[in-house]
């Protein structure tokens, strides 16, 4: 598979890198045994775009997202029946099942599991037998699946991406005090005119120790706030960016910019419909319509609030072939880097596209929705 651009429109590219780096044995016999062409060496790198006009263009018209979870059977009874475990990790995030292979769901479950996705933000199986194929074709039940510019992707599959630490460090280089990997509480491809909706990465390898991944609760966040604070913030919008610059083909002197799009830094899920604090430090620019400083000021502690209350988060150990499947709608997530590269660590990643956000005044919090509100989230400051 000769490197090329994933849209036949853009003509402007810079030549892939050659990748030399060999893969971790339990890696490259699941890729052998679901048939991936590997002559060609691995990973496959698209041709990248120069221009951010061309990026822009990749998906700049909307389409209509129907959202798996929203059709669900409330019960989920399908998915929980042929479970033979389901365990929450926490009280307000993150759930495992055993017993259930996710190449082998019907389309019943796999909308319940959506649906549980929503409700409880990600979700873990572990000893999963699934090849690059099947997480694609689960990827295209859930949505649109992404196709990177540039990223690394299995070779003659488009849209599951290569995440390899130990490859990323031979374009970055990564130490103690600059980690590598993702260790960064971000959220996946909030720059697309409608961004990521549920993200499902299976690692097959996988160091002894450390590794993990964080995942925190945007429905916990944003009921962290006071009442008054979320008045503040509901319907306003901000400015989102991608993670990787282009140049501007009319301005190419100005040097990289980022591809941006507006969206509200508060949304509703169409499964649950609940609120939900949509920022992140890596990738949130700036509110609308606030200067500068405001605009810092304010998310600033929207960071801090989603990052560093522990009780809305989750943390996760890794084993070998466990697939985790989480909602970007309603998430930021963090993968520690404190195994330092010493140990291998790869997997592959399909992401679905969903619906252009949208704020809803009217949508309850989650916990205001399941009844779970208590005296001090119901307190107004002032006079009775």
């Amino acid at each position: 598979m000769a490197p090329a651009p994933i849209d036949e429109r853009i003509k402007d590219v810079a030549e892939p890198r050659k990748d030399t780096l060999g893969l971790p044995e339990p890696a490259l016999q699941r890729l052998k045994k679901a048939g991936i062409d590997l002559s060609n060496g691995y990973p496959y790198r698209p041709a990248r775009p120069l221009y951010l006009q061309d990026v822009y263009n990749i998906r700049s018209k909307e389409w209509k997202h129907n959202d798996a979870g929203a059709r669900a059977d409330k019960s989920k009874s399908a998915l929980f029946s042929a479970a033979t475990k389901v365990t929450d990790l926490t009280t307000h995030i993150g759930t495992e099942i055993e017993g259930l292979q996710l190449k082998d769901l019907t389309d019943q479950q796999k909308d319940e599991l959506a649906l549980l996705i929503a409700e409880r933000s990600v979700v873990f199986f572990r000893n999963q037998d699934i090849s690059p194929q099947q997480q694609l074709a689960l990827g295209k039940y859930y949505g649109e699946v992404e196709v990177h510019p540039q990223v690394p992707q299995v070779p003659g599959n488009l849209g599951v991406t290569v995440i390899w630490p130990d490859l990323q460090a031979t374009e970055r280089a990564a130490n103690f005090r600059n980690p590598g990997g993702a260790s960064r509480w971000h959220t996946d491809l909030v720059h697309e005119l409608q961004p990521a909706g549920i993200t499902h990465l299976h690692n097959d390898t996988v160091p002894p120790v450390g590794g993990d991944t964080l995942w925190a609760s945007g429905y916990s966040a944003y009921e962290k706030l006071s009442p008054g604070f979320r008045r503040i913030i509901d319907g306003k919008l901000a400015v989102y960016r991608s993670a990787h610059p282009y140049l501007d083909r009319d301005r190419p002197e100005a040097g990289p910019r980022y591809v941006e799009r507006v969206h509200p830094l508060v949304r509703v899920h169409p499964a649950t419909g609940w609120k939900a604090l949509w920022v992140n430090r890596a990738m949130t620019d700036r509110i609308v319509g606030l200067d500068r400083a405001e605009s810092d000021l304010i998310l600033g502690y929207l960071y801090d609030v989603y990052e560093r209350n522990v009780d809305i988060q989750v943390r996760f150990k890794w084993t070998p072939n466990t697939s985790a499947l989480w909602d970007n709608r309603i998430t930021i997530h963090n993968a520690s880097w404190d195994y330092g590269g010493k140990y291998p660590r790869h997997g592959t990643r399909v992401t679905s596209l969903a619906e252009k956000p949208y704020f809803d005044p009217a949508a309850p919090t989650r916990r205001e929705a399941l009844g779970l509100l208590d005296e001090s989230e119901k307190q107004v400051d002032g006079p009775a």
